[in-house]
């Protein structure tokens, strides 16, 4: 399945969730897209639940459904909480690095840094958005981005990084220190759901 490239204030509204985290793209409309939107009730069974689940952490991390589903047969085979270890792969992506340290505003846009060949892991370049990283690695720009008017717009929004992850604005370089916690990532995400559901399928 290809990834969604089409708006991404729909998909929220389809969910009822800021896939964006910001909650911005419930401000106005907080009812599901389509005609019959502002009056239709939506009621789910709990494989809709487990599915509306699934669905809104892969929207927000834009992973597509096979990568989605090969993550989440590796931190099932892994030691530890599956739904935790699930979701410390998923900011271990290469571009979910470059977002939380402010790099790109959105996602998309960390994502498009990367596959155009922008960011260095320990010096070198890699334009594989889903490349893993570790704790430890280094993650810096190319000297000719080191200037640019988007990144340094981003980087002025941005006013904290997670713990887990530093960045140094003067050098443009960063760190990725260690795994998030789960108390780190967002609340709204019911990792267990999404368990049920990869479990009821096999």
């Amino acid at each position: 399945m290809a990834r969604y490239t089409g708006p991404v204030w729909r998909q929220s509204r389809r969910l009822n969730f800021s896939v964006l985290e910001t909650g911005k793209e419930l401000g106005k409309r907080t009812y599901v897209p389509g005609q019959h939107g502002p009056t239709k009730r939506v009621k789910y069974s709990n494989y809709g639940l487990q599915l509306a689940e699934k669905q809104k952490i892969r929207f927000t991390y834009g992973v597509n459904e096979k990568q989605f589903s090969n993550l989440f047969d590796r931190a099932a085979r892994s030691k530890g909480v599956t739904g935790t270890v699930f979701l410390q792969l998923l900011e271990s992506r290469l571009d979910n690095v470059c977002y939380r340290m402010g790099l790109a505003r959105t996602r998309r846009g960390a994502r498009q840094l990367v596959n155009h060949g922008h960011v260095l892991v320990n010096g070198k370049k890699v334009d594989i958005p889903s490349f893993q990283v570790k704790p430890g690695m280094t993650i810096e720009l190319k000297d000719n981005m080191k200037n640019n008017s988007a990144v340094l717009d981003s980087l002025e929004a941005t006013l904290s990084t997670p713990a887990f992850v530093t960045f140094d604005k003067n050098t443009m370089k960063g760190e990725f220190v260690r795994l998030p916690e789960r108390n780190e990532l967002n609340p709204d995400f019911n990792e267990l759901l999404v368990v049920e559901y990869y479990n009821r399928k096999k």
